[in-house]
């Protein structure tokens, strides 16, 4: 793991891993690289792949604040300026879906092709989460929310067939403020009126059973980006990307490898 310096001097961890085209890997909202500990090998497979460690959470330092998705896509840059790459993939999920919308609208010519998974364009325009879930998040009981996360990640069936350890539940070592940080980040963000901007060829994916996301913001984006592409996976919750890897992955893959 290596790190590089923002412009406030923040330390940013950053692992790479693969070879070939770079993609930038953004995780979700309090989470660290080890979001994507379970398919990150699909991507190493044809990509050289590039995950961060947002600021506070994992290896990176963990500023009082104020975070933000515009200034988690300025840490993104950092890190590829650290790395020497000019242009990459990316693929943000969640709020990394958030921070990714942010990179392609501010460094268009930082991305070559974006994919959008289980996020949406934020504020008033976006379709927010039911009062029941927004009630199951909110409880003070931790293993009654860690329950609820995990429904809204998976479905029961992928649960049983696939044990501890759940790393889309969030980085554990985080300080309370920084979580609470990133929160404010997420729920803050609203990219609407700048998402015709973004130029970069985008994909757009999402669970078509997300309550988390709901996943009525998929089309919201899709139809806002101009000429961007929609694929709704059946039977799938906000972590599509790991119980659905079979078709997520190769929908990445076709995407990104794609010569038009």
């Amino acid at each position: 793991m290596t790190d590089a310096a923002t412009s406030d001097g923040t330390r940013i961890a950053y692992q790479t891993s693969g070879a070939g085209t770079p993609l930038l890997m953004l995780s979700g909202q309090a989470s660290s690289h080890r979001w994507w500990t379970r398919v990150r090998a699909e991507f190493d497979a044809y990509r050289r792949v590039v995950t961060v460690d947002y600021r506070g959470t994992g290896g990176s330092d963990a500023p009082q604040g104020p975070y933000s998705t515009p200034g988690f896509a300025e840490d993104a840059i950092a890190v590829l300026d650290d790395l020497g790459i000019e242009r990459a993939d990316v693929y943000g999920t969640s709020m990394g879906g958030r921070v990714a919308q942010w990179i392609a609208v501010k460094h268009p010519h930082r991305v070559r092709r974006l994919v959008l998974g289980c996020t949406s364009p934020g504020g008033t325009h976006a379709v927010e989460r039911s009062a029941a879930v927004r009630k199951a998040l909110a409880t003070p009981d931790p293993a009654a929310l860690r329950r609820s996360l995990l429904d809204l990640m998976y479905t029961p069936e992928w649960l049983a067939r696939n044990p501890e350890p759940y790393w889309t539940l969030g980085d554990p070592t985080m300080p309370r403020h920084a979580r609470h940080q990133h929160l404010l980040a997420s729920n803050a963000h609203d990219a609407w009126d700048a998402l015709p901007l973004i130029a970069a060829p985008t994909l757009v994916l999402h669970g078509d059973q997300d309550e988390l996301n709901p996943t009525a913001n998929a089309p919201l984006l899709a139809d806002r980006i101009p000429d961007a592409r929609l694929h709704l996976i059946a039977g799938a919750r906000h972590a599509y990307f790991e119980e659905r890897s079979d078709v997520a992955g190769p929908a990445v893959r076709e995407f990104l490898t794609a010569t038009s």
